[in-house]
C-alpha cells in the first residue's frame, strides 16, 4: 500500500513557497517583502496564517522584522569551510572574509578539571583561547588544550595570529594523522556569552575536535562556540570511488575524520 502523502500546516506550505521565491531571487537580499495584507491576497489566505508562516522564516534567519519598517530578506551570510586541512585562519582568509583574531588572557599550564569528553581531564595542557571577529562583531570561540610534553614552550608563542595548523607542521614537525569531530549546540555561560556578545543563554553551534598525530595521539583538543547568525558554516563532501565519504580529497572511513 502506498504511504499517505504528508500533510503540512497551510502556515509551512506559505513558508515554503516564500522560501522558494526567495532563493529564486524573486525577493533579493536587503529587500522588503510585501505586507501581511498583500501576501495574505496573493496566496488567498488570511493574515494570521501569513504571519505564521514570515515568523517562521524569521526565526530560519530567512527574513527580519524592522520595526515601523516592514519584514526583509536578511543579507546571506558568508560561508566558510571551517574544518579544511589549512586551519581556521585559513579557512576564513579563503572566503575573503577579514577575520581578526585575539587570545584571551595569557596562554598557560594548568591541570584541567574533570570533563568526560576532554581527554587531558585530570591531567596538565597548555590552555589556549582566542576570540576572532569580523568586523566589530565575534564569530568564534575557540578553546584549545594542547599537550605540553608534544608542544614545549607553546605560551611563548604568538597564537593570536598564527595558524595552528601550520604552527603544528613547521614548528614542532607534526603529521596530522586523523581527527574526531562532534557537532552540537551549546547554551552559553555568563562568561563565553559575554565574549561572543550573545545574552545569557543564548545557544550557538559548538564542535569538539581532537587530533591524533602520527607520533602522538590526542595532543589537541579543542571546543569552538560559533554564532551562526553572522557566519554560515559548512563542510562539503564528495562520495570517492570506494563509496566512502572525502573531505578536501582524503577519504574518509565511517567514523568521520576531519582535518584541523
Amino acid at each position: 500500500m502506498p504511504e499517505a502523502p504528508i500533510s503540512f500546516p497551510l502556515y509551512a506550505q506559505i513558508a515554503g513557497r516564500l522560501r522558494s521565491q526567495i532563493r529564486a531571487g524573486q525577493y533579493a537580499p536587503g529587500s522588503k517583502i510585501p505586507s501581511e495584507h498583500e501576501l495574505s491576497s496573493h496566496f488567498g489566505v488570511g493574515r494570521p496564517t501569513v504571519r505564521q508562516a514570515t515568523q517562521l522564516l524569521v526565526e530560519e534567519r530567512v527574513l527580519e522584522r524592522r520595526r515601523g519598517s516592514g519584514t526583509y530578506v536578511n543579507q546571506a551570510p558568508a560561508e566558510v569551510d571551517l574544518f579544511s586541512a589549512g586551519g581556521t585562519l585559513a579557512s576564513f582568509a579563503r572566503s575573503g572574509l577579514p577575520l581578526e583574531s585575539a587570545l584571551v588572557g595569557t596562554p598557560r599550564l594548568q591541570e584541567i578539571a574533570a570533563d568526560a569528553r576532554n581527554p587531558f581531564a585530570g591531567k596538565h595542557a597548555f590552555v589556549v583561547v582566542r576570540r576572532s571577529s569580523l568586523g566589530l562583531a565575534p564569530v568564534l570561540l575557540e578553546e584549545m588544550y594542547f599537550d605540553p610534553s608534544v608542544f614545549v614552550g607553546l605560551a611563548e608563542l604568538a597564537l593570536d595570529v598564527r595558524s595552528l595548523s601550520e604552527l603544528a607542521r613547521e614548528r614542532y614537525l607534526l603529521t596530522l594523522r586523523a581527527a574526531e569531530q562532534r557537532f552540537g549546540v551549546a547554551t552559553l555561560d555568563a562568561a563565553r556569552a559575554e565574549l561572543l556578545e550573545l545574552s545569557l543563554g543564548a545557544v550557538v553551534l559548538k564542535l569538539e575536535r581532537t587530533l591524533d598525530f602520527t607520533t602522538a595521539a590526542n595532543a589537541v583538543y579543542a571546543e569552538l562556540y560559533c554564532r551562526t547568525d553572522q557566519v554560515l558554516f559548512s563542510q562539503r563532501l564528495t562520495l570517492g570511488r570506494s563509496g566512502s565519504l572525502q573531505v578536501a580529497g582524503a577519504e574518509l572511513p565511517a567514523r568521520a575524520l576531519h582535518d584541523a
